[in-house]
């Protein structure tokens, strides 16, 4: 699918029901899992009320009006009927909506794994701009949004359809003339309806909109509390959730409004038609075309078939914002990636020494200019390289690019000679493992997320994991030690800690090539000494490649890259670039500078 097409769903602006009922059920196709057999229950269950009127007018005119007067053995007969038509209701009422359920949630289990799958497949400045809270919204209450309506108004719509057909076949047979003063008033509502439930469709789909601005709005203040109270913005804060609730309970109004008048359209219609039968029925009885059984069966039938109008109308509304949840969640899926995983047709490499090359690599973002341009440098293995520039000239983005969170918009990055896009993401991932500033944590304990990556790895193998990094006597000061719990994004430890055990994350991972946003730039001097005696002994034998705030960093390197505007323009130890005078040297006595300034 199109990122056209993606957008289009998003908005709902081409996506009509059908469209949007056909593209869930290509990726959910449980939802449509044994639909005939759910569809003829329903139609059995719509056929069991049918009987009733039936009945009462079979009791009236044969039952008690009879030529040989009342007869009380046909009359308990068409009792026995009517039971035997609940019974049947019920039966293929259960029926119906469990198989509606059962369905629904295994098709909306397979929706929220592949949306939330995507997300992470997301381009990295979608990830970026788009609003966690909206996204979050989109795999959770838009979902939600959906199984409700499957299950409960799917099962109300389908029951209501059938309960309209029948009783309109069942109104003919009885008296064409009445049936048609039933339809006409009815006309209105029909007509108006495509209308309506156009205007419905916008009205839901910025509702569902606002559903996930407000979720973002209350999130973020809740996650930043402690920037909230620090700077004592809390007002701010209240004001802009204020806005936000606001928001949506005034777009919520304006579609409640739309269902407010499909609704009195349709008690309009309904009362119209319970006049029009009574009174034309009354005349057809007095010229001798109808008998008093059929028309008190005619007024059941009205029942029968104005309800379920009625009913269907606020089914159909709540189809609007079902559909507009599914459209966003759709939306999401339907997104380009543009980091594609090849699966089992990519290639799966060896372990071992690695290299790694950018042939002539150029990469822009989406509408925007060059961010990288004409990088061809190769490294070699069990190497260490420091990657230095001034803030924007294009380090970060290189080391995107050798993970692969990014690819090239020209040209290739390299591992062993093979093209990073042609490997799989289980091989890469596998031998290539990037530490970031600021090593997130889940909310679990130290050695949950530590062995975060390789689920199998033992007690006694992160014990030795850890004291290979020198940091067994730091593990021993944690009050449950491998059990301590690190908190909602590791709260519980020190920025410092938090390093560590992503360091120790990275040690279990194994990898051929590490790559290293910095570990010590966030993290206070006594820590900082222990965090780089562990960096020492987890970057030993292996390629690292590390993004270098201090320079300190880069004295220690076997080599050093330096980006200016984009590009390389300088390469080499540390001692050469600093003796050669061009931008390493200067940026290497503007650090010693502020150094001494301290």
């Amino acid at each position: 699918m199109s990122a056209g097409e993606a957008t289009r769903l998003d908005h709902g602006d081409d996506a009509g029901g059908l469209a949007t009922l056909r593209q869930g059920l290509r990726i959910s196709p449980e939802l449509a899992q044994g639909w005939l057999v759910t569809a003829l229950l329903a139609l059995t269950m719509t056929g069991g009320r049918i009987v009733i009127p039936i009945a009462v007018q079979q009791t009236i005119d044969k039952g008690l009006s009879g030529p040989g007067g009342p007869d009380m053995s046909f009359v308990a007969w068409m009792c026995a009927v009517c039971a035997a038509g609940i019974l049947v209701t019920a039966g293929a009422s259960y029926l119906t909506t469990v198989r509606l359920a059962v369905n629904s949630e295994r098709g909306l289990a397979t929706m929220r794994l592949k949306a939330f799958r995507h997300v992470h497949d997301l381009p990295v400045l979608t990830q970026s701009t788009e609003r966690r809270g909206a996204l979050v919204s989109r795999v959770t209450s838009d979902v939600d949004t959906v199984s409700q309506f499957l299950q409960f108004g799917g099962f109300i719509f389908l029951v209501s359809i059938g309960q309209m057909l029948l009783a309109t076949v069942v109104m003919f047979v009885y008296s064409w003339q009445l049936a048609l003063v039933v339809l006409i008033c009815f006309l209105p509502l029909f007509a108006s309806l495509r209308a309506l439930q156009r205007r419905m469709s916008d009205a839901y789909g910025v509702v569902r909109s606002k559903v996930g601005e407000m979720l973002s709005a209350i999130a973020e203040p809740v996650v930043g509390a402690q920037v909230v109270r620090a700077y004592s913005i809390e007002g701010r804060t209240q004001a802009r959730i204020d806005g936000s609730v606001d928001d949506y309970r005034r777009t919520a109004t304006s579609a409640q409004t739309l269902t407010g008048i499909t609704f009195s359209i349709g008690g309009l219609a309904a009362g119209l038609a319970n006049a029009g039968v009574l009174t034309a029925g009354v005349l057809l009885g007095v010229d001798g075309q109808a008998t008093l059984g059929e028309i008190l069966a005619f007024m059941f039938l009205v029942a029968l078939f104005s309800d379920p109008v009625q009913i269907a109308t606020q089914v159909l509304t709540d189809a609007q914002s079902a559909f507009a949840g599914w459209r966003r969640v759709l939306g999401v899926i339907a997104t380009p990636a543009d980091v594609v995983d090849p699966g089992e047709s990519g290639v799966t490499q060896a372990r071992g020494p690695i290299t790694v090359e950018f042939a002539d690599v150029d990469f822009a973002y989406p509408d925007g200019d060059l961010v990288l341009r004409d990088v061809d440098v190769q490294l070699q293995p069990h190497r260490r390289v420091a990657v230095v520039g001034e803030t924007g000239s294009g380090k970060t983005t290189f080391a995107k690019l050798l993970t692969r969170l990014m690819d090239p918009t020209s040209g290739a990055v390299l591992l062993d000679g093979v093209d990073a896009r042609e490997i799989s993401f289980a091989s890469l991932r596998e031998r290539v493992v990037m530490v970031p500033q600021d090593g997130y944590l889940f909310d679990a304990s130290l050695a949950e997320n530590v062995r975060f990556g390789r689920p199998e790895v033992t007690d006694a193998e992160l014990l030795a994991a850890f004291e290979s990094l020198g940091l067994t006597d730091w593990l021993e000061s944690l009050p449950d030690g491998l059990n301590s719990p690190v908190g909602q994004r590791g709260e519980s430890l020190s920025a410092g800690e938090r390093q560590l055990v992503a360091l120790a994350r990275a040690n279990i991972a194994d990898p051929d090539l590490l790559v290293l946003d910095e570990a010590t730039s966030a993290v206070d001097p006594g820590t900082e000494v222990r965090v780089n005696a562990a960096l020492e002994r987890l970057m030993t034998g292996r390629t690292s490649v590390t993004i270098a705030h201090r320079l300190s960093t880069a004295e220690a390197a076997d080599e050093v890259l330096v980006f200016d505007n984009g590009e390389i323009v300088e390469r080499g130890p540390h001692a050469e670039l600093v003796a050669a005078g061009g931008v390493y040297s200067r940026l290497h006595q503007s650090w010693i500078a502020q150094r001494s300034a301290l």
